[in-house]
């Protein structure tokens, strides 16, 4: 796995239901590429759901394992976040946020209980939702003098690469998107073209 940039997330929102001894959980799940969409997902829920008693969550972002975080939100610690956050690994999915909101119905569930709520009202979300497979990638900036272009544009189809912004006058630039099994292959063509020059884009949280 170390080298391999593909992984599998889901293509829209969906939603979960399940119900326990008069409790509702609610789940929602969103694909996300950064923390901060995480956080603005959560605080969309808490004003559509003012009334109930826990927001439990958890996300995972990239191949790495210990790119995650999750919370109990008050229940009872290991009952919320850690089995939705185990739902995720188990499925193999990642770049995924998934928050449980949860109404009491006045009956305790105990720690079983809970677990099994919170485990199964996130398979029930993951079950209604699309799955796409998407590569990990970084952005660079190609720059290059106008009458480089051939040199510059032969490299991209070549290598196929996705462009996400281009400018050309006396001076070009490309921003292109890289996959990251592309990336040493990319740069050693860059290298042996003199004059094109490039420098790795500023992440914005992808």
């Amino acid at each position: 796995m170390l080298f391999e940039d593909s992984f599998q997330t889901i293509q829209t929102p969906s939603e979960g239901f399940y119900k326990d001894k008069g409790s509702k959980f609610l789940a929602y799940a969103y694909p996300i590429i950064k923390e901060e969409e995480a956080k603005q997902y959560l605080l969309n829920l808490k004003e559509l759901h003012p009334k109930a008693v826990h927001h439990c969550y958890a996300y995972r972002l990239g191949l790495d394992r210990m790119s995650y975080r999750m919370s109990d939100d008050g229940e009872p610690s290991g009952t919320a976040g850690r089995p939705i956050l185990n739902t995720l690994y188990s499925r193999e999915l990642t770049n995924v946020l998934v928050v449980v909101v949860r109404y009491f119905g006045g009956t305790l569930l105990g720690v079983p209980g809970l677990i099994n709520a919170y485990k199964t009202v996130t398979e029930e979300a993951l079950d209604q939702a699309q799955l796409v497979t998407r590569h990990m990638v970084q952005h660079y900036k190609m720059k290059f003098a106008y009458i480089q272009m051939n040199d510059a544009m032969r490299i991209v189809k070549e290598m196929e690469l996705p462009v996400i912004s281009q400018q050309f006058e006396m001076d070009c630039e490309m921003i292109l998107e890289i996959r990251n099994t592309l990336l040493e292959r990319f740069i050693s063509r860059c290298e042996q073209v003199q004059g094109i020059t490039i420098e790795q884009e500023p992440e914005n949280g992808v």
